[in-house]
């Protein structure tokens, strides 16, 4: 018997299909919240945020920086000697002149080492004294044993003259001629060594004499030098001007070359100014700077760039060229405008938190009607402390938002309430 095959397939009742437009509304939902916020538009508060319109002028290529004044010149103040710190005769900011007593320290073993020099210049000079007179009782006793000699040899040439006449005459033995000779003979040649070794005892003295005196006097050089060390424990200015700072306390234990204060040469000032690396290559010794004061300007210029770069800023130091402010003072701060350049004309765009999000790359920029921005792609050149320089994306007399990117920087449009 034939059976009917019936055809399957799949099929949606009416609530799947409910259940699948649901579903699919649900994901491009998802799909729109996660990739559509960049074309998303953004009701806004127009008081939140902060406008200002691009101008065209004069763009003036300058920095500011905060310098401080500091002595033209300073020396720092290290005590050659290490010690205790016994007294503190002047307090910082004193006036001082050189070889003024600043700090006394105390070295109980330099003292130690003082006596201990002394003892053994004292028992130098005790064995250098009883050596000169040793050598002298020893000449003493060679210049009595050469008179000595001295005299038995002419006694001895008598007796040989004698023997010798004798002889001639038979009146005496051959035996005794010869011994008279001899003796005589002999005696010539023990005056002839004494006579050497006196010579030699005598260089070998002076040598000896001359040596000792010298290892006398480097032990009194060493002595005076020891005891210089000792006056070196009071610390002395070693230039007038002005004790800049003191850092020791009684009772502080200081080591030699620490230092421990520094003197300030009041013949003139400078100023010292931390820039941020971005500006190195282009602040250079001679370029000008300015700051005002109680109503008056003072002019600046760049007098050396220290190469080294420490947390992101170079140090810079500027010499007054000019008149310098009536009573200044070390650590005294100033706002300095420094100029990088000649003015230019540029299209100019005020300062803002904007940059801050967007790196200068992109701006919303406002319509006619003032009710909606768009975001717009821009290029910033230099900037100062007012302005950037618009290079690219932006003409004057437009209006921009400058602030509040930290809550849109996401979005494409604006609308201002």
């Amino acid at each position: 018997m034939d059976i009917e095959i019936k055809k399957k397939g799949f099929r949606l009742t009416g609530k799947q299909w409910i259940y699948a437009a649901v579903a699919v509304a649900v994901i491009v939902v998802l799909i729109i919240a996660v990739y559509g916020n960049r074309s998303s538009v953004m009701r806004i508060d127009r008081e939140s945020v902060m406008t200002g319109t691009v101008i065209s002028g004069e763009f003036n290529d300058y920095i500011r920086v905060v310098g401080q004044v500091q002595p033209i010149t300073s020396l720092q103040l290290s005590p050659e000697e290490g010690g205790i710190v016994e007294q503190i005769f002047l307090e910082e900011g004193a006036a001082v002149k050189k070889g003024d007593p600043i700090v006394k320290l105390r070295n109980s073993n330099l003292d130690l080492e003082i006596l201990n020099a002394e003892a053994n210049l004292a028992e130098k000079q005790n064995f250098l004294r009883n050596t000169q007179v040793t050598m002298e009782q020893d000449k003493l006793n060679n210049q009595t044993e050469k008179i000595q000699l001295q005299m038995e040899e002419r006694q001895k040439k008598r007796t040989y003259e004698q023997y010798q006449r004798l002889y001639k005459e038979d009146l005496v033995s051959k035996e005794d001629y010869l011994k008279a000779k001899e003796d005589y003979e002999l005696t010539v040649e023990k005056r002839k060594l004494v006579d050497e070794r006196l010579k030699q005892d005598e260089l070998y003295r002076n040598i000896q004499i001359t040596q000792l005196e010298d290892d006398l006097e480097n032990m009194r050089r060493s002595l005076a030098m020891i005891r210089e060390r000792r006056d070196k424990l009071t610390v002395c200015a070693p230039i007038d001007g002005e004790l800049g700072m003191l850092d020791v306390e009684p009772g502080q234990n200081v080591i030699s070359g620490q230092m421990i204060g520094r003197i300030n040469v009041l013949t003139g000032h400078k100023i010292e100014a931390d820039i941020d690396e971005h500006y190195i290559d282009r602040v250079v010794p001679g370029l000008e700077g300015r700051f005002e004061r109680q109503d008056s300007t003072y002019m600046l210029r760049v007098k050396k760039v220290y190469p080294d770069v420490r947390e992101n800023k170079f140090q810079t130091d500027f010499e007054f060229a000019g008149k310098r402010p009536d009573n200044i003072r070390t650590g005294q701060s100033y706002y300095i405008n420094l100029q990088l350049g000649e003015p230019t004309k540029s299209v100019m765009l005020p300062r803002g938190t904007f940059f801050n999000e967007t790196g200068g790359t992109w701006i919303f920029v406002l319509d006619k009607d003032g009710d909606t921005a768009h975001r717009r792609s821009i290029k910033i050149g230099r900037q100062n402390p007012q302005y950037y320089e618009v290079i690219e994306g932006l003409n004057p007399g437009e209006k921009v938002v400058l602030s509040g990117y930290e809550m849109f920087k996401n979005c494409d449009e604006l609308i201002l309430k």
